[in-house]
């Protein structure tokens, strides 16, 4: 199966929101996003171009799973416990801050949500999940889904095609301390535990 992304719907653009030209991570921040997601239709590599917010980049994917995969999901999310006790940095290529995945139930059917929240763009996460697992010679999660493609490991457009299909984009993000990368965020606290040791060395 071979599949490229769609070219996305041209949509009139909005006015952007008003940040400040200095992001001060002193000031908590909110941002209201219009319908579509973006303020202004800018095409990237596989489709529109998603803002940074407050809280920094990030997804919400939610799909149908397979009739009798649920267990299979929440035993890859033990998987994911122990790969990352075992080896910490495995998932650092992708930038992240944050995963929550939570199953649901529509009617009789069960459904999958993915959220996360992240330092590089929309594609670019993307791109690095599928040659992260590539390199491990691991499988996603998503595997479990309606309609993800089969040819993913070879297919990398028609696994970003699915997860654009599948995005619900936020009308509201909000960060106590906006725009902070996750690396900001450990250098800080770095700083802050060597600074601790050398006042404890002082006593």
């Amino acid at each position: 199966m071979t599949a490229t992304a769609k070219p996305a719907a041209s949509a009139p653009p909005s006015a952007a929101p008003a940040t400040p030209t200095t992001q001060d991570w002193t000031k908590p921040a909110a941002m209201a996003i219009p319908k579509d997601g973006y303020f202004k239709l800018e095409q990237g590599r596989y489709g529109p171009i998603y803002p940074r917010t407050p809280a920094c980049y990030g997804f919400t994917i939610i799909a149908k799973i397979k009739p009798g995969r649920e267990q299979t999901i929440r035993e890859y999310g033990n998987k994911i416990e122990e790969t990352i006790k075992a080896l910490p940095g495995g998932l650092e290529v992708l930038k992240l801050h944050y995963l929550r995945w939570v199953l649901f139930d529509i009617g009789k059917d069960t459904y999958f949500m993915y959220q996360g929240i992240f330092d590089t763009d929309f594609d670019k996460y993307t791109e690095d999940a599928v040659a992260l697992f590539t390199k491990y010679g691991i499988n996603t999660v998503f595997e479990n889904l309606d309609g993800f493609p089969e040819d993913w490991k070879t297919n990398t457009p028609a696994f970003i095609q699915f997860v654009r299909e599948h995005q619900r984009p936020s009308f509201l993000e909000y960060g106590e301390y906006p725009f902070v990368s996750a690396d900001e965020i450990k250098k800080a606290l770095k700083l802050k535990a060597a600074f601790s040791e050398m006042l404890d060395q002082m006593q």
